[in-house]
């Protein structure tokens, strides 16, 4: 029983006169004082970019290529970025996928939707 009770983490007995309530792992506060925050305005294109790709890579599961145009909108911003949608050997075979990414003021994403699937080593023709 000396080896069970010796792997065991034990705590020690609470004081006397103290509070019997525990406190929580997690601060309840923070995550209230979160969503009570005033909400900011996305400021830069570094900031928007970074914003779409994070926010597109949770949703699909794969991490963004790479963002191929980037502009300011009337409501916040628009992206394109190009995600690896199937690797293959040799690379220049690999699909990848464009999407529109559409983001409000804050940076929050609102929509994206594919807009083109491609082999990596596919050219655009000129126009």
């Amino acid at each position: 029983m000396a080896a069970a009770e010796a792997g065991r983490s034990r705590r020690p007995p609470p004081e006397e006169g103290a509070d019997s309530e525990t406190k929580p792992t997690r601060p309840v506060r923070k995550a209230a004082a979160r969503k009570a925050a005033p909400r900011r305005r996305v400021t830069g294109a570094a900031a928007a970019m970074r914003s779409a790709v994070e926010q597109l890579s949770t949703l699909l599961g794969r991490v963004p290529d790479s963002v191929s145009s980037l502009r300011p909108s009337e409501d916040g911003w628009e992206a394109q970025v190009e995600v690896v949608e199937l690797e293959r050997i040799p690379d220049t075979t690999s699909i990848l996928a464009s999407y529109k990414v559409t983001l409000d003021e804050e940076g929050e994403l609102i929509s994206y939707e594919r807009t083109r699937r491609y082999s990596r080593g596919m050219i655009d023709r000129p126009t």
